[in-house]
């Protein structure tokens, strides 16, 4: 089968288009025909080798896909060939057939549209699990969304206005927040021209935000740290900025609140029925179009190592796929 190839940890431009043996299932195991592919940050850091998971090479990175059940593996009893899924996995998804964990594939209703199907599970279940699960974040509450354009960032704005939040939302141009605007945002702060802690205060009355929500790190976690309100939850969710901050723990002390880390793939193997009950929540409100990924671009698989190039450079808004068939 044809598939974006990682054959060295060297990096994006060491990808290329190449074959591969069609994986084939094992027990617990959903072959897919993939039909699009989502592109996310960590397959950016998996072909660096800079990621908590290392596959064994050669592999096609990606880990999300839509498309059509191909065959199962023994005991498989949810989803049978010729059923439309999304699902998700920690590699092989930018390639013709993909392989998935029964309990990672998510049966997907009539009509749904299969590029969005791919762009969604990732980042919206990471940023609803962050939402609900690790913030327990409630109706009316404030909170602010870092990097908000991206992936991840776009679907906590989306979320946290379906949930009843009070959303303000950061990113790095006035482009970005157009879209986060119209996804939902109340409020938005342009961090490459504004004064983050400022722009807070002057929101917030001065009272901060009860939640943050930060896949970005760097320069903006600590005075959004000092722009927490008494109690509130800050949610580790990555480092888009290549820059783990270190933060003064009494700040911590002084705003009562909580540092709390996000890991959204270790949620799906520890707790396989929550993360079912999530993914099936967020699949309802993708039927019903209360929630939608913004798909900025769509490439071919010849074109994988730009469309990752576009993620590393964060010049993404919303979602790209890659369409193997392409």
């Amino acid at each position: 089968m044809k598939a974006l190839v990682c054959r060295a940890l060297d990096g994006i431009d060491s990808l290329s288009v190449g074959e591969l043996p069609s994986p084939q299932p094992a027990r617990g195991e959903v072959l897919i025909a993939v039909h699009s592919a989502g592109v996310n940050f960590p397959d950016v850091l998996i072909v660096q080798g800079k990621y908590q998971f290392k596959a064994s090479l050669p592999f096609a990175p990606g880990c999300e896909v839509a498309g059509t059940v191909k065959a199962v593996g023994e005991g498989v009893a949810s989803v049978k060939p010729g059923d439309a899924v999304a699902a998700t996995m920690m590699s092989g998804a930018f390639a013709q057939e993909a392989l998935a964990r029964e309990a990672d594939v998510v049966p997907l209703p009539a009509g749904i549209d299969p590029v969005l199907a791919s762009a969604f599970l990732f980042t919206y279940g990471t940023s609803y699990h962050a939402l609900k699960d690790r913030a327990l974040l409630r109706s009316g509450e404030t909170l602010l969304v870092m990097g908000a354009a991206g992936g991840v960032g776009l679907a906590a704005v989306e979320l946290g206005k379906l949930m009843g939040a009070r959303v303000i939302a950061a990113a790095s141009s006035e482009e970005k927040l157009a879209l986060c605007r119209e996804r939902g945002a109340d409020e938005t702060i342009d961090y490459s021209r504004e004064d983050v802690r400022e722009r807070l205060k002057a929101i917030t009355g001065g009272r901060g935000v009860d939640v943050a929500y930060d896949p970005v790190g760097g320069d903006y976690t600590e005075p959004a740290v000092r722009s927490m309100a008494w109690g509130g939850r800050y949610l580790v969710v990555g480092f888009a900025q290549n820059d783990i901050p270190r933060i003064a723990l009494n700040l911590v002390l002084l705003k009562g609140c909580s540092l709390v880390g996000v890991f959204w793939g270790e949620f799906r193997r520890r707790e396989p029925e929550r993360f079912r009950d999530n993914s099936a929540q967020l699949v309802r409100w993708l039927a019903e179009r209360r929630v939608s990924p913004h798909i900025s671009a769509r490439y071919p698989l010849a074109r994988g190592v730009e469309a990752l190039h576009d993620v590393a450079g964060r010049r993404v808004r919303g979602k790209v796929v890659i369409l193997p068939g392409g």
